[in-house]
Formats: structure tokens, C-alpha cells, sequence
């Protein structure tokens, strides 16, 4: 799959980026803040991962664009789900700091449902 990711942590993006490409996924854009995010919406990308806090806010606009647009999505931050407003509750959530395991169940499901879960 063709992946977005949104993290402002240089270190944590280069993991997610190296964790994907190592299942054979390719990263479309690695960005960190709201306002690249909200420029590449359109990039052609299958799924994206969204930390919530990043430069610029909180990544919640970002995720209600990418669901109108039916792109599917995963939160991956050390928030807490409870922290997602009431319309992006049913969202994916990978808790930071993450197993490799569960971040890849979590993009597999994501390839098999194509819809923001």
C-alpha cells in the first residue's frame, strides 16, 4: 500500500517509514506538521497514520478530511483514545510507544476494510 504518515518525531517517522517498507509497503510522504498535511491530501495515497499532537495542532482536521475523501486512517500517539472528539472515536488507535505487531495488524486491516475504521 501507498502510505502517509504525519509525525512531528523525526526518530519515531524514520521507524514507522522503516517498519512499512520492510513489509513491502511504500511511503508516499513523511510529514510533521498540520499545514503540509493538509497540502498533500490528494497525493494519491492509500491509507495514512496520523499522530495527533504535531506541529501546528492536532491532527483531528486532517483525519475528518481523509475520511470525506474515504481515505482510511490510523491514530498512532501516546494520547488517549478518550482524547479523540465524539465524530473520530470509532477511528483505529495504536498506542504509542507501539509493538511492530499491532502497528502492522492495525495497516492490514486498514488494506482489507478500505474505509476509516
Amino acid at each position: 500500500m501507498r502510505i502517509l504518515i504525519l509525525e512531528d518525531d523525526p526518530w519515531i517517522a524514520t521507524d514507522l517509514q522503516a517498519i512499512l517498507e520492510s513489509e513491502g509497503h511504500e511511503i508516499v510522504d513523511s510529514l510533521s506538521s498540520l499545514d503540509e498535511a493538509f497540502r498533500h491530501l490528494d497525493d494519491g495515497f492509500d491509507c495514512a497514520l496520523l499522530d495527533i499532537d504535531v506541529i501546528g495542532g492536532k491532527s483531528f482536521g486532517v483525519a475528518e478530511a481523509l475520511a470525506a475523501r474515504r481515505i482510511p486512517f490510523v491514530f498512532v500517539s501516546a494520547s488517549q483514545p478518550s482524547d479523540l472528539p465524539q465524530t473520530l472515536r470509532q477511528a483505529a488507535f495504536v498506542a504509542k510507544p507501539f509493538e511492530e505487531r499491532t502497528l502492522l495488524e492495525s495497516v492490514d486491516h486498514l488494506s482489507l476494510n478500505r474505509l476509516p475504521c
